[in-house]
Order: structure tokens, then C-alpha cells, then sequence
């Protein structure tokens, strides 16, 4: 497992020649791929004075592991806030750009105002705060990937209280992506309002392909 080396841990000094923290917010989001439920976002700034072990890419995290580091994430940062963007937003304005919606929410929502923004990826959100696209950051910088962690967290519990709603589905373990459960239950149960309706699989159940009829 890679573990981010970058940190952002500097001072600055204003014009009245005060010394201050530059402050460096990571953003990240959860949930793109699925075809059920919202895209999470997350934004946090670390406290370099109160260090988090552990920090890595969400994704190569065992589901305990993330747990314990997004208590302790929220715990130790100077700030963080976490966002998203509906299944309705999703469909309406496409995922790309509803995945830019609940970062800018995410950033917009942190009660300390960050200078500078790391976004994973190769593009940055709209928002007021001047930013930085990395790709593949959530695995290079420890805000973001602090962030990752955060947004992936917080969907996955969305997804188990889904689940206990609809069992059916397999919510709880397969967070809403396309996997054979899934799928056989989309065509045996039908789609729900969670579901993403302009994603493939779900847009195939809901408009059926026409067949040319005999004449």
C-alpha cells in the first residue's frame, strides 16, 4: 500500500507581518460509478500539529480500517465538511457535473476558509477558493486522501441504512455499483427512486429497446 508523502504545512506572514498558517483544504468524492444513491464529497483541512497515521487512498483501505481513520480524521482536523449531490442532480445535470457540485459544496461548506484547494482528479470545481487538480492525489497528498476517506465513509453507511430498506438489492455490500446481484434484482424488482435513471443498466430497464413488430 503507497502512503501519501505530501502535506501541506506552511506560514505565511500578512501585511501587518503576522505570522499565519497557510491553509490547504484536500477535496475528494465518493460514489460516481454506482447506479444507485448520491456522489459524495469531502473536504478537509489537516492539522499538521495533530498528525493522522494510516492515511492512504480510500479504496485500497479495509471497510474497518477507513472507519476508524475517518473518527479520527474528524477528530484531529481543523476543519472538514462533508457534501453530496441527489440522484435527481445526478440525472438532471450528469455525474461529472454533479460530482463538481457536491465538491464546490463540500469547500463552500468548511467553517475555516482554506488558501489554496488540492482536488483529486484533472479538473477543479467551481468555487471561490483558488484550486489545484492531482490526479491519482488521493494516493500522493494526505489531504486528500483524508478526504477520500471521509466521502467514501459516509456514502458506504448511506448505502447499509439503503439496504436495510431494500435488502433485496444488496446495498450493503455492493454500494449501489452494477455487480451480477444487483443487477438480477433490477430486472426482478424494478428500480427504485435511489437509482440513477440515465445510467445504463437502469435507462435499459426503464426504456426498453423497441423490437420491430410483424407487419
Amino acid at each position: 500500500m503507497r502512503t501519501p508523502q505530501l502535506s501541506f504545512d506552511q506560514l505565511f506572514f500578512d501585511n501587518a507581518g503576522t505570522s499565519k498558517r497557510y491553509l490547504v483544504a484536500g477535496v475528494d468524492e465518493a460514489g460516481r460509478g454506482p447506479l444507485a444513491g448520491s456522489v459524495v464529497a469531502a473536504a478537509v483541512i489537516l492539522d499538521p500539529a495533530r498528525k493522522v497515521a494510516g492515511l492512504a487512498d480510500s479504496k485500497v483501505l479495509t471497510e474497518e480500517r477507513r472507519e476508524e481513520l475517518a473518527e479520527l480524521i474528524k477528530a484531529n482536523a481543523v476543519a472538514y465538511c462533508i457534501a453530496e449531490a441527489s440522484v435527481e442532480e445526478i440525472d438532471r445535470l450528469n455525474i461529472l457535473h454533479a460530482s463538481m457540485l457536491a465538491m464546490s459544496r463540500a469547500i463552500e461548506g468548511l467553517s475555516v476558509t482554506p488558501n489554496h484547494c488540492m482536488i483529486d482528479g484533472n479538473r477543479c470545481p467551481i468555487t471561490q477558493c483558488n484550486c489545484q487538480a492531482i490526479v491519482k492525489g488521493d494516493a500522493l497528498v494526505q489531504e486528500i486522501s483524508a478526504a477520500s476517506i471521509l466521502a467514501k465513509v459516509d456514502r458506504d453507511r448511506t448505502m447499509r441504512q439503503l439496504h436495510l430498506k431494500h435488502p433485496q438489492y444488496g446495498f450493503d455490500s455492493n454500494k449501489g455499483y452494477p455487480t451480477r446481484v444487483h443487477l438480477k434484482a433490477l430486472q426482478e424488482h424494478g428500480v427504485l427512486d435511489v437509482h440513477r435513471k440515465t445510467f445504463g443498466p437502469v435507462r435499459d430497464i426503464l426504456q426498453p429497446a423497441v423490437t420491430d413488430l410483424p407487419l
